[in-house]
């Protein structure tokens, strides 16, 4: 089991990295006013987000079942603690799909939003961390 956590923080850690660095590349790809700075951009948001957000996400994901699955039903039921962290781990999955709308949009030059936009964007995964984090270590109810 110590195995399988080790790896999935690992997964976590990652996976958080590119949350937290594609929606800044997001605020200075909205700044940008060159051309080539722009294609330079698209290709470091897609290579961020289909090489590393996505697997880590996909590695967390199975990870963290995997690590559910060493409790009964019965326990798995009494840890309110879990389902508040699970929840806030879908809304962490929909900001995930959104950064990935967001990456077609700036793929085809559609962004609409200001870097302003994409600064207020890029504190949504701060929150969840840290509420996921003290769920998962202090679990306080």
């Amino acid at each position: 089991m110590l195995w399988v956590k080790a790896f999935h923080l690992m997964a976590v850690v990652t996976w958080f990295a590119a949350l937290f660095y594609l929606p800044r590349l997001y605020v200075y790809h909205a700044m940008c006013e060159d051309q080539a700075g722009r294609e330079r951009f698209k290709i470091m948001e897609r290579k961020l987000y289909r090489g590393i957000m996505t697997p880590s996400a996909i590695a967390t994901l199975v990870l963290g079942i995997w690590l559910m699955s060493y409790y009964t039903l019965e326990q798995l039921k009494s840890m309110h603690w879990l389902h508040a962290k699970l929840t806030l781990l879908l809304l962490l999955f929909a900001y995930h799909g959104l950064c990935g709308r967001m990456l077609k949009q700036f793929a085809v030059d559609k962004n609409q939003r200001s870097h302003v936009f994409y600064r207020w964007f890029n504190e949504m995964p701060v929150l969840i961390l840290i509420a996921v984090m003290i769920l998962a270590v202090v679990k306080p109810f």
